[in-house]
């Protein structure tokens, strides 16, 4: 039975689910950050998805990956499975600006959070649930 990590649940913001993936928002104002977590239980690393899994997963990465860059017009996404803190399998998809905080340096660990208000929290996940869901609504 999947249940998300609790420090993965109090991080961020549900943004919905696609066909194996829960869709996350990073509770970082900061930068464009979503996070999947495939809803399958005890995962800790990509290759512990089965074959037809490994490739629905690459396929709602690569959606995922598009409907971002093109949504915030970013220069570069991030894509990452650290999992050094949190085990459960989860994956990074940040959008990179050259004009970002942080650029060209990681994002992980360098600045603290700013957290959504909770406007922008509801404006930010209705804006990715029309980009992302929009062939199934």
């Amino acid at each position: 039975m999947f249940e998300l990590d609790p420090v993965l649940s109090a991080d961020t913001l549900v943004v919905g689910d696609l066909p194996l993936c829960r869709v996350l928002l990073m509770n970082d104002s900061q930068f464009p950050w979503l996070i999947l977590v495939p809803r399958r239980a005890q995962l800790v690393e990509l290759a512990d998805l089965d074959d037809q899994a490994y490739l629905q997963f690459c396929a709602e990465s690569r959606a995922v990956a598009k409907a971002m860059m093109t949504n915030y017009a970013g220069h570069k996404m991030n894509i990452a499975a650290l999992g050094n803190v949190v085990a459960q399998l989860h994956i990074h998809h940040v959008v990179r600006f050259h004009d970002d905080p942080l650029w060209p340096a990681p994002i992980w660990g360098k600045l603290p959070a700013v957290q959504y208000t909770a406007d922008e929290a509801a404006r930010q996940i209705a804006e990715l649930q029309s980009v992302l869901f929009k062939e199934s609504a």
